[in-house]
C-alpha cells in the first residue's frame, strides 16, 4: 500500500509537496494574508487615534491602503478585492467590509490565518481565486 495513505485511508500529501502547490502564497499580494504586512501599507492614512478606522483596525479587517493622488483614504480588501473610499472617523472597518462584501471568506474567518492548517489555507486560497474571475 502507498505510504501516502493516512490511518483513515485518506490520501495524505507530504508537506513538501503541499508547499509546492502553494507557490501562489509567495507573491506580494498573497503576503497580505498576514496582518503585519497589511498594516505596513498604511503610511499616510488620514485617520488615526480616536477614530474607528485606524490603520490597525483597517488591517485587522483585511484592508490594505491603496491611495490615489485624489483619494488618500482608499482601502481594498486583499482577499475579495472590494475597494472602499470616503471613510469617516466613526466607520467600523469590519462592519463596512461585511456590509459591502458579505461573500468575502476572509472577513468571516473564525480563526487567525497563522492557525490555519495547510488544507484550510489551500481551500481559502481557492476561495480567493473566485474573486479574480
Amino acid at each position: 500500500k502507498s505510504s501516502l495513505l493516512n490511518v483513515h485511508g485518506r490520501l495524505e500529501i507530504p508537506i513538501k509537496k503541499r508547499a509546492g502547490e502553494m507557490d501562489v502564497l509567495n507573491d506580494e499580494h498573497t503576503k497580505m494574508y498576514f496582518y503585519e504586512n497589511r498594516l505596513k501599507t498604511y503610511s499616510g492614512w488620514p485617520f488615526d487615534e480616536g477614530c474607528a478606522c485606524t490603520p490597525e483596525n483597517m488591517a485587522r479587517a483585511g484592508f490594505i491602503h491603496t491611495p490615489s493622488e485624489n483619494s488618500p483614504d482608499v482601502a481594498q480588501c486583499f482577499f475579495c478585492y472590494k475597494e472602499l473610499e470616503g471613510w469617516e472617523p466613526e466607520d467600523d472597518p469590519v462592519k463596512e467590509h461585511k456590509a459591502h462584501s458579505p461573500s468575502c471568506s476572509f472577513i468571516t474567518l473564525k480563526k487567525d490565518v497563522g492557525e490555519l492548517t495547510v488544507e484550510e489555507m489551500i481551500r481559502l486560497q481557492k476561495e480567493r481565486e473566485k474573486f479574480l474571475i
